[in-house]
């Protein structure tokens, strides 16, 4: 039998401290926000250089500058976009959606260019999408999408389980190709199910701070996400 892949783990980081301490307990990578009030927002540039002079391990960093998953100033968002990547940055996470709850392609397109082929992550708005599966068809050919993060659900991946399953055994099929990471609501019961359906990507946010968000990540929370997907 052939060895499974290891499981990406990656981490919500808001700092130093949070990066420092994610790659310490195992985390592969981390994702860059500010306001999690906000359910996370696009980091200052200095955030960022601050944290990549920090840590070793991959870094997203989310294209995201309001609450809700309108684009909104898309020029803005273009201009933010170049200044990360003059920093050094490589690796994003952004995904919009129109008012009819389709991807919001003119805005996606035009981020996407500016970030000449680096790898990104569509986010979770998938989860507020009107059709999940129709919105992955137009996104399917722009260059450096290689992941959704996605609970399945809005409400989450106790509610989204039945339709995480269900995009896992279509891997592969058109549309289907990027990795999916599983995180909104994640605990360590759902590891061994989803990792059962071949599932190997899990973000986690509240769950590596044991003080809640008020608090900084824990290595030690980190290494149990660590030691359970790897076993």
């Amino acid at each position: 039998m052939s060895k499974r892949k290891r499981a990406l783990l990656e981490v919500i980081a808001l700092g130093v401290e949070d990066a420092v301490a994610a790659e310490a307990g195992g985390a592969d990578r981390l994702e860059l926000v500010t306001d999690m009030a906000a359910d996370g927002l696009t980091p200052p540039v200095e955030t960022f250089a601050g944290i990549r002079a920090a840590v070793d391990v991959s870094l997203r960093v989310m294209l995201r500058l309001s609450d809700g998953f309108a684009a909104g100033d898309v020029d803005a968002l273009v201009r933010v976009a170049g200044e990360l990547r003059g920093a050094g940055a490589d690796e994003f996470v952004l995904g919009f959606l129109d008012e009819h709850g389709g991807p919001d392609l003119a805005a996606v397109e035009r981020i996407v260019a500016e970030l000449d082929g680096c790898r990104w992550t569509f986010h979770r708005a998938i989860d507020r999408a009107a059709d999940r599966d129709a919105l992955r068809k137009p996104l399917a050919d722009l260059p450096g999408l290689d992941a959704y993060l996605t609970a399945g659900s809005p409400a989450g991946v106790d509610d989204g389980m039945p339709t995480l399953l269900a995009e896992a055994a279509r891997s592969g099929e058109p549309g289907y190709e990027p990795q999916i990471m599983v995180g909104g609501g994640l605990r360590l019961d759902h590891v061994p199910r989803l990792r059962a359906a071949g599932v190997d990507a899990f973000h986690i946010g509240g769950a590596a701070r044991p003080g809640g968000w008020a608090g900084p990540v824990s290595a030690e929370a980190v290494r149990e996400w660590r030691q359970v997907l790897d076993a």
